[in-house]
């Protein structure tokens, strides 16, 4: 990919998704494929392409990083509850293995507050919060996001 390119619009989007799609129902293992299926799914809104997509990712390689958080996001954002408690798991997991990064740890704690787990939302904020630079822009949502939930 060129990142130089102009951005792809909705309708180039929709036509990449379907010819990624068509291409892995010929190469089926193609982890980074079902990645970028899975991305491209959550660019365009479909839930369900992005879900299926980032599972079959998961599925082949349960360690690749990008597979289980794709996943992880595409199951916390399902109205789903069961892959909402699911997602939330999966985060745990991800949390567990390493509480440095902050984008699983954002993701985290949005999704603890969502299911109104507060004390866990505080605890990765308070984490994030230790992580990100003084200056950091994020660090204000962040604060007001501890606050909301201390208040619940």
């Amino acid at each position: 990919l060129d990142p130089q390119a102009q951005p792809l619009n909705e309708e180039e989007m929709a036509r990449l998704a379907l010819g990624l799609r068509t291409r892995l129902q010929n190469d089926a293992g193609n982890v980074e494929g079902w990645l970028m299926l899975g991305r491209t799914g959550m660019v365009l809104g479909n839930a369900g392409t992005a879900t299926g997509a980032y599972a079959n990712a998961y599925r082949l390689d349960p360690e690749n990083r990008d597979a289980a958080l794709g996943y992880a996001e595409a199951l916390t954002r399902s109205s789903d509850p069961e892959d909402n408690r699911r997602g939330g798991e999966l985060l745990r997991r991800l949390v567990s293995r390493d509480h440095t990064d902050i984008r699983v740890l954002s993701l985290y704690a949005f999704s603890a507050f969502e299911q109104q787990r507060f004390g866990e939302a505080v605890a990765a904020w308070e984490m994030m919060l230790k992580l990100l630079p003084a200056g950091d822009a994020r660090r204000a949502v962040i604060e007001r996001s501890i606050r909301l939930a201390q208040e619940k």
